[in-house]
Parts: structure tokens; sequence; C-alpha cells
């Protein structure tokens, strides 16, 4: 299957020296979200203003549904939509008018009908008379995305969508979020908000100092690098390990109630059974047992934290 978006080998040099792109490149299948994660300043909003045409590339080449974003920028930018960190709208135009009027930037014709559609989906119907000055930071961020999908574009760049917006109103930016995946719109998600990712991407790229460490499928990420834990709780607090239970690198947490044993099944088929057996040939009395895996967080630290000097 041809890629919807191609970046192969893109870098950008800015005056001075800094390079904030170093041969990136990036593959996306149509109708996939992927989530782009990466510490401040690791080149996120700086990959996604050089595909959308917003910064000049110092070298490589990114192709949108096979239009060059140099050679052919128009025909690249209109199959693109971008809603940007910054909310930055005209606070006394109405919002109906507000999306109106960028459909008509891309040389889209007038289609009320198409607005409409655009407004119930993201819940600003009601609003569409109003000025956006009146609106809540939520439904502005709301106004960005309506403005991004007026033009009907294939890709869609959700840079930091759900910055300073409540819980409520996140999970229901998601919930907008796969029904234009379902519609067919191929997302890149940038976000802080590392359960965002968990929850809504297909596959994950962890980018660093420009480049990208990884791009692979969210769930064989987390099988492959998450660490596993068996918890044990434990009826009496122990001080010391008997010498057979701390031989599987068993730890100690808390007032000595608990133990943890963390094993990856893919090394070596973890010894679960034999452990819970020393533990009871010991005496030590169990009263919970569980598993816990490691989370997206843990694995994304892990990559980008810097080595020990």
């Amino acid at each position: 299957m041809i890629p919807i978006l191609s970046v192969q080998k893109l870098s950008k040099t800015y005056e001075g020296g800094f390079t904030a792109l170093s041969e990136v490149s990036l593959d996306l299948k149509k109708g996939e979200i992927l989530a782009l994660l990466g510490p401040n300043g690791a080149g996120k909003t700086t990959l996604i203003s050089v595909v959308c045409g917003l910064v000049s590339p110092s070298s490589g080449t990114a192709v949108v549904g096979g239009h060059d974003i140099v050679a052919d920028y128009r025909a690249a930018r209109r199959m693109i939509g971008l809603v940007p960190q910054e909310v930055a709208l005209e606070p006394f135009e109405k919002v109906h008018n507000t999306v109106r009027f960028s459909r008509g930037l891309f040389g889209k014709p007038r289609n009320d009908a198409r607005i409409e559609e655009i407004l119930r989906q993201l819940s600003l119907w009601d609003k569409r008379d109003e000025p956006v000055r009146a609106l809540s930071g939520g439904m502005k961020r709301r106004v960005l995305i309506a403005k991004a999908l007026s033009h009907d574009p294939q890709i869609l760049f959700l840079d930091e969508p759900t910055a300073g917006v409540d819980v409520e109103l996140r999970k229901d930016m998601w919930a907008i979020v796969r029904t234009l995946q379902e519609d067919g719109v191929t997302i890149v998600l940038t976000t802080h908000y590392i359960e965002e990712a968990e929850a809504m991407a297909d596959r994950v790229g962890v980018i660093n100092k420009g480049q990208i460490l990884l791009v692979e499928e969210k769930d064989s990420l987390m099988e492959r690098m998450g660490q596993k834990e068996l918890r044990i709780k434990l009826a009496e607090p122990v001080t010391d390990l008997p010498k057979s239970v701390a031989a599987y690198g068993v730890r100690v947490e808390g007032d000595g109630s608990r133990l943890i044993y963390s094993y990856d099944a893919h090394d070596a088929p973890p010894r679960i059974a034999p452990l819970l057996s020393d533990l009871q040939r010991e005496g030590l009395e169990l009263i919970d047992v569980q598993t816990r895996q490691s989370s997206l967080e843990e694995i994304f630290v892990d990559l980008v934290k810097e080595p020990a000097a």
C-alpha cells in the first residue's frame, strides 16, 4: 500500500547552526492514528511545520498523497489539516463564518451543508452564531478542529490539541478523533498526555533531539519493551528475605509486607510458580497477588532519558 505521507531524510537546520530535525524518515498509512511523543524541544512541532509548509526543509523530502511539499506545495497543502497548539482565532467573528472562511482559503467552493455537518459533529452547531470570544477554551479548541476539517483534508495534524483542556472534554475530543478515523482521515497527534497516546494511537513514534528513535505498533511496543511485575502482599512484614526467595531477584517495598518480582516473559519463562512455592515453603503467608505491566509512559521515559555521565 502506498503511504499517504512519506517523509524521507527530512532535516531542518536554522541560522546559527541549530539542527531541529536530523534525517527524519516516516511513512503513514491511510486511516491510521500516529501518536508522536517527545520532550519539549524534541522536534515534534518543527516536523509538523515542515510537512505543512510553514517552515522550509534544509534537506530531504516529504510527499503527501503523491504531492511533494515543495515542488507541488498547493496540492500537498490542500490534503492537510492543521490544529496548532496556539488558539489563534478572530475573537469578534462568528463561529460559522470562521469555519466557512477557512474552507475558502483552500479554494474549495462554498458548501454550507458540509460546514453544518462539521459543526454538528463537533457539537458547535448551537454556537454557530456566537462570536469566538464568547466561547470557552474547550469550545475554541473545537473551532480550531472545525477550521482544519473545513476543506476535507486527508491528513489531520493535531499539535497538543488537549493542552489545558479538562479531563471530561479531553475524552470528548478522543471520541471526535475516533470518528474522524472511521471516516478515513489519517491523524498525527502530538501530546504530553501519555494516556492520550495509549488510548488513541495505532502506532507510536518517539522523537528526541530531532531524530526519530522508533515508530512501532503501540501494542507490540508495549509487549516488547514493557516489563511485567508480580506484586505480592504478605500477611506479615519481613525484614530479611530467605535466600531461596532472594535468589529470584525479588525486592521488598514499603514496610516489608510487599514483594516485587520483575520479569520479561520474552527473555525467559517467568519463574512465578517456583517462587510462590518457595514462599510457602519458607512460611511466608500470601494475602494478595497481582500482576502489572509497564505503561507507555514508563517506556517513553526510558527511551528519552539521558544516559548517566
